[in-house]
């Protein structure tokens, strides 16, 4: 049964990839998957295999892989995508010798996936459970590690129907879980090699505040001194979608005096005219990432860029610098795909707003439960929230202190899948 779901799947894909462009590009990238194995794979190397559906997996294998390079040179890294949303930021990530496409996880793709490459070991990150790529692992006797994974009742290696599935996590050697929910879930299943440490994610926002960039254009655009503040306040909103947009853009032009800065998920012409025209009646600029200068809606030059009330970020990875300069940040898909990362921000000590959905985010959940972190579910929310942190600094520290805290007790879960996996 799961082949053909797996087939189906595939004859789904190629009939899409003709109408859509994300898809084609996982298509062809897939296709294209075993010419760069065979192209790239040295035999004579030692192979430790990393898998990420996508970008945010990604991030939480990173700081394994970047350790793993460290501390033994002598390995070499593959790390496959199945999201086009994760190859295409990071097919050219220096941390890694090999890089592409999983191929679709039929018997015939995991026959030949194995012909080009014998992993050491092998590292899945969070969600993802290949049942036949799982099984030659297990039958090859490879170790095979899951990595911050998450679990819960209603996922289908719970439901009686799902059982058969449920057996593929049985392939792996060891789970390394974010909580006990998920150690006493795997329990049901007769699994107990698992423990609990926690999400790698919070040692990469450690990394990335460390390592984070100064931006003369944001400190310009924040210079000018307000005449009731020292510094004017700042809201920042990372990785927007259009019902954010709706919710916090009404306010910020009520509220002038409150410098923002828009760094929208998608970013493209159509996204960022459709911003401007909601934002009309404030002085607004862009970062334009191609001339790495600043344009004004107005054609004015940079020189008073510190008399804008908005910047637009166009273009992608300054966002996790940025939020440094927050004094609140609010962080988007929340009313829709689900929240993106909240730790980017929370790791500068500042509070986080994000929208209803954001249940299935252990870390926005903490962030919720510990004060750090607050949901908004409509207009008048935001408009209370907001409220009482610009006029209540007290209550506005104390969020932000919370926030940093909860990042700072969080850390060390790298550390102990390194450990437990390399014995050291």
């Amino acid at each position: 049964m799961y082949d053909l779901i797996i087939y189906l799947y595939l004859l789904g894909v190629a009939v899409t990839s003709l109408f859509k462009d994300k898809v084609r590009k996982m298509w062809l990238g897939e296709r294209a998957a075993f010419d760069v194995l065979r192209e790239k794979i040295d035999p004579a190397e030692r192979y430790v295999w990393f898998h990420a559906a996508s970008l945010g997996e990604f991030e939480q294998g990173r700081p394994l892989m970047e350790r793993l390079r460290r501390e033994h040179p002598e390995l070499k890294i593959l790390l496959t995508f199945f999201s086009p949303s994760g190859y295409e930021v990071r097919k050219n990530y220096e941390g890694a010798d090999v890089i592409c496409y999983l191929p679709l996880d039929t018997p015939l793709n995991v026959r030949r996936f194995f012909s080009l490459v014998q992993p050491a070991m092998a590292f899945f990150i969070k969600y993802e459970f290949w049942y036949n790529y799982l099984h030659e692992l297990k039958r090859r006797q490879i170790p095979v590690y899951s990595v911050s994974s998450i679990f819960r009742h209603g996922q289908v290696f719970f439901r009686w129907y799902g059982r058969q599935y449920g057996r593929v996590l049985k392939c792996f050697t060891h789970f390394f879980v974010q909580n006990e929910v998920s150690r006493d879930l795997l329990a049901t299943l007769g699994i107990d090699c698992v423990s609990i440490v926690g999400d790698t994610r919070f040692d990469r926002v450690l990394d990335i505040k460390a390592a984070a960039r100064q931006l003369p254009v944001v400190e310009t655009f924040l210079s000018k001194r307000s005449a009731i503040e020292e510094q004017p306040q700042v809201f920042i909103a990372g990785s927007s979608w259009p019902p954010d947009e709706q919710l916090f853009i009404p306010y910020m032009k009520a509220h002038p005096q409150i410098k923002l800065i828009i760094a929208p998920h998608v970013v493209s012409e159509q996204h960022i005219a459709d911003i401007m025209a909601q934002l009309k009646g404030l002085r607004v600029m862009r970062y334009k990432a191609a001339a790495k200068a600043i344009e004004t809606d107005d054609k004015e030059t940079a020189a008073g860029i510190e008399e804008a009330n908005v910047l637009i970020i166009d273009n992608y990875g300054l966002l996790s610098s940025i939020y440094r300069y927050a004094t609140i940040s609010y962080i988007g898909g929340g009313f829709g795909v689900g929240i993106h990362n909240v730790l980017e921000a929370a790791v500068w000590g500042v509070p986080v707003l994000f929208g209803p959905n954001n249940k299935r985010f252990q870390e926005a959940q903490a962030l919720i439960a510990t004060g750090g972190g607050f949901e908004v579910n409509s207009p008048e929310d935001f408009e209370l929230i907001m409220g009482r942190l610009t006029n209540d600094p007290d209550h506005r520290n104390e969020a932000a202190s919370k926030a940093a805290a909860l990042v700072a007790s969080q850390a060390g879960a790298t550390d102990k899948v390194y450990r437990h996996a390399f014995g050291q």
